[in-house]
Formats: C-alpha cells, structure tokens, sequence
C-alpha cells in the first residue's frame, strides 16, 4: 500500500537585500503553503549567511529551512512556486528517511 504522507525538508535561500518585512512576507507566505497542504514540524530562521559561491553578484543570503509532511503530490507544487517567487535566490526539498 503506498504511503499518504512522507516527510520533506526544504531549504530555501532569500534575498538579503530586501527589507526586513519582505523578508518576513516570504517566510510567512511558504509557511502558509505549506500549512495548507501538509504538517509543518519546524521553521527554523537560520538567517543571514555568507554563500559558498555567489549568485546574481550576492555573496551572502537569508537561509530559512522548514521540515513538513505532505501529499507525494505536494513538494511538485512547492518547487513551482519557489521559483516563480521574487526574491528566492536557490531552493532544496529532500525528503527524510528512516
């Protein structure tokens, strides 16, 4: 029988130029998403860090890792608007095993 639910974790790199509020906005509006379609179990606001390469000329990025439980269905959706959202520099979403 195939699984309901499987657990992800999804990593997600923001503009630091942005304003503090922008910055805000995003965190909420993926929280949301993915309180919609799924269990949020942890957002954890790394925060402002340097990056290993630079991206657009950025060398640092506001880091924001969520782990959650979803539809197999769901993390398709996530990756979609991740990259569509203004002011997302990189994304990751792994799912979690064992």
């Amino acid at each position: 029988m195939a699984k309901v639910t499987d657990s992800y974790e999804v990593m997600y790199i923001i503009d630091p130029t942005l304003s503090e509020e922008d910055i805000n906005a995003i965190v909420e509006k993926f929280k949301a998403l993915v309180e919609a379609n799924g269990t949020l179990n942890e957002l954890e606001l790394i925060g402002k860090r340097r990056l290993a390469y630079a991206i657009n000329y950025k060398t640092e990025g506001y880091y924001v890792l969520m782990k959650f439980a979803s539809a197999p269905s769901f993390p398709a959706e996530l990756k979609r608007v991740l990259g569509i959202t203004e002011g997302i520099m990189r994304s990751l979403i792994t799912v979690i095993t064992g």
